[in-house]
C-alpha cells in the first residue's frame, strides 16, 4: 500500500493537471508564451515524479544503482525533446539542449550541490567517494576528445572534415562500448543499504544514515515511473512545438533556449534530488545523482542520439560550434579539478556556478 503524504498527493495531482493543460494548450489556439510556460512546468514536474519514484526504488539499492536509475529515468524528457527537435528540423535546439544538459549538470547543479553540501559539513568541506568523480571525468574527456577532434578538423578543412557523419558514427559506437565497460563493474561494486562492506573497506564519509525503507510498494513505484515516462514523451513533443514561437515572442536566441531553458527544465531531477540529498548530508548519493547524469549524457545519451538521428529527418553529429567546443573542454578540466580529490569547498561550488552563468550570458547574445 502506497504511503503518500498529503503534500505528495497534492504535488502529484498538480503535475498531471499541468501535463493535461499542456496537451490542451498544444491542440487549442493558446498564446505561444503561456502554452510554452505550461509545458515547461509540466516537463519539470514529471521529472520530479520520476525523481520521487526512483528515490523510493533507491531505498532497495545502494548509491551507485540509485544514482544510475535517477539519471537514466530523469533523462527521459531530454531524450524525447532532442528526438522531437531533430524530427522537426530544429538542429540548433537539439545540439544546445544536449550539451546544455551536460553544462547544467556539470556546472550549475554540481556547483549548487557542492555549495549546499559544504555549508552542511561541520568543517565547511563536502567529502565524497572519489571513484565516481574520476570515472566521470574520464568518460567526459573521451566524449570531449571526439568533439574537439572534429572541431579542429572542420576548422582546418582537412580531408577528414568531409566525413563528419561517418566519424560521428564511429565515435558514438566507441563511446557506448566505453560506457558499458565502465557501468557494469561500477554497478557490481555497489553496496546496498545495510549491505556488508568488503573486508578492509571503510564506509564513505558521506554514506547515508539508515532509513526505514521504502514507503511505496514496488508495483506502485513502477506504475508511477511508467506513467511519468509515457507522459514525458507527450509533453516533450508539446514542449518542442511551443518552443519556437515562444522564443520569437520573448526575443531569445535558440542557443539560450537550448542551453538554459530546455537544459534546466529537463534536468529537474538532478536539480531537486541532488540539492535535497546534499542538504540531508547524503554526500555520496548527491554526487552520484549528478555525476551519473553527466557521465550518462556524455557517454550514453549523446552517442545514442547520434545513432538514432540517422533514422530521423535531421542528423545529429559531434560537430558543434567552436565556442561550445572550447567551453566543453574547459568544463571537463574544471570539473575534474574541483571533484577529483573527493572533496570540495563552498567557493569551488560557486566557481562552477559562475562558469555556467557566464556561458548562459554568452548564449543570450548568440
Amino acid at each position: 500500500m502506497a504511503q503518500l503524504t498529503t503534500r505528495e498527493r497534492i504535488a502529484l495531482l498538480l503535475v498531471f493537471v499541468f501535463a493535461a493543460l499542456a496537451g490542451l494548450g498544444n491542440y487549442q489556439p493558446w498564446p505561444a508564451v503561456p502554452r510554452f510556460a505550461v509545458a515547461t512546468v509540466a516537463l519539470a514536474g514529471l521529472a520530479w515524479v520520476v525523481s520521487f519514484a526512483t528515490e523510493q526504488l533507491g531505498e532497495r539499492f545502494g548509491p551507485a544503482v540509485t544514482g544510475l536509475l535517477q539519471s537514466t529515468l530523469g533523462n527521459l524528457p531530454e531524450l524525447f525533446v532532442v528526438i522531437f527537435a531533430l524530427q522537426k528540423g530544429e538542429l540548433v535546439v537539439a545540439q544546445t539542449a544536449i550539451v546544455g544538459s551536460i553544462f547544467a549538470n556539470a556546472m550549475l547543479v554540481l556547483g549548487l550541490v557542492i555549495v549546499v553540501g559544504a555549508r552542511r559539513a561541520p568543517d565547511g568541506v563536502m567529502r565524497f567517494s572519489h571513484r565516481l568523480p574520476r570515472d566521470t571525468a574520464t568518460l567526459l574527456l573521451v566524449c570531449v576528445f571526439i568533439i574537439v577532434l572534429l572541431g579542429l578538423s572542420l576548422a582546418s578543412h582537412d580531408p577528414a572534415s568531409h566525413h563528419v557523419k561517418a566519424i560521428s558514427a564511429v565515435g558514438a559506437i566507441s563511446l557506448l562500448v566505453v560506457y558499458v565497460a565502465w557501468v557494469v563493474p561500477y554497478l557490481r561494486a555497489d553496496v546496498p543499504p545495510g549491505g556488508a562492506l568488503a573486508e578492509g573497506e571503510e564506509a564513505p564519509s558521506g554514506a547515508p544514515p539508515p532509513s526505514d525503507g521504502p514507503r511505496l510498494s514496488l508495483p506502485f513505484t513502477i506504475a508511477l515511473l511508467l506513467t511519468a515516462g509515457v507522459a514525458s514523451a507527450f509533453v516533450s513533443d508539446w514542449f518542442v512545438n511551443g518552443l519556437s514561437p515562444a522564443i520569437v515572442q520573448l526575443h531569445l536566441s535558440q542557443a539560450f533556449a537550448g542551453l538554459v531553458i530546455v537544459a534546466i527544465a529537463g534536468n529537474a531531477v538532478e536539480n531537486t534530488a541532488g540539492l535535497v540529498l546534499a542538504w540531508k548530508g547524503r554526500s555520496d548519493l548527491a554526487i552520484s545523482v549528478v555525476k551519473n547524469s553527466v557521465a550518462q549524457i556524455a557517454a550514453f545519451l549523446l552517442p545514442l542520439l547520434v545513432l538514432i538521428s540517422f533514422l530521423l529527418a535531421t542528423t545529429l553529429t559531434f560537430a558543434f560550434a567552436p565556442v561550445y567546443v572550447g567551453a566543453l573542454l574547459v568544463m571537463a578540466l574544471a570539473m575534474w579539478q574541483v571533484t577529483g580529490d573527493g572533496e570540495a569547498g563552498e567557493f569551488e561550488g560557486w566557481a562552477l556556478v559562475a562558469l555556467y552563468v557566464i556561458l548562459a550570458a554568452l548564449a543570450l547574445y548568440e
